[in-house]
């Protein structure tokens, strides 16, 4: 099989059939679709059901979804996590679960704003200063004090 289509572990990711179908489709163009299936070690009859396959119920809801967490999180001022937007979706009527909202951010790649400090800067070396010469040339281990090795 193809590697980049699979996980750590090497087994076959849930979108793999989805990925060789974009894949098909972006270099169809330069190759026919059956030796493209071919070095895949994908069947062209599953490219062609796939292309002709009604989007699944789950398909279509997540699309809905999508919608919806997208007005909801930007209507917040793009701070809300999974679990606000989960809460705020599930009062609004719209009954879905928290990991379908963390599935569906994560494939919108959004994130919810996160809490504590950032990174502190506490020195910024100023390039026009002459810096001290390396006497011992990067040699840091000695025998004695007070002596290079």
């Amino acid at each position: 099989g193809i590697d980049f289509l699979r996980d750590r572990a090497g087994r076959s990711t849930r979108n793999q059939t989805k990925q060789v179908v974009a894949f098909i489709d972006a270099n169809r163009d330069k190759w026919r679709v059956q030796p493209i299936c071919t070095v895949l070690h994908f069947a062209s009859s599953t490219y062609y059901d796939y292309k002709r396959r009604e989007p699944s119920n789950r398909t279509l809801r997540d699309e809905e979804l999508k919608v919806l967490i997208t007005e909801r999180y930007e209507a917040n001022y793009s701070v809300y996590g999974a679990k606000k937007l989960w809460v705020v979706l599930n009062r609004a009527g719209n009954e879905v679960a928290r990991c379908t909202v963390e599935r569906l951010m994560r494939e919108l790649g959004i994130k919810g704003a996160t809490r504590g400090k950032g990174i502190v800067i506490t020195t910024i070396a100023d390039e026009s200063l002459e810096r001290p010469k390396d006497l011992i040339k990067r040699h840091f281990v000695s025998w004695e004090p007070n002596e290079l090795p």
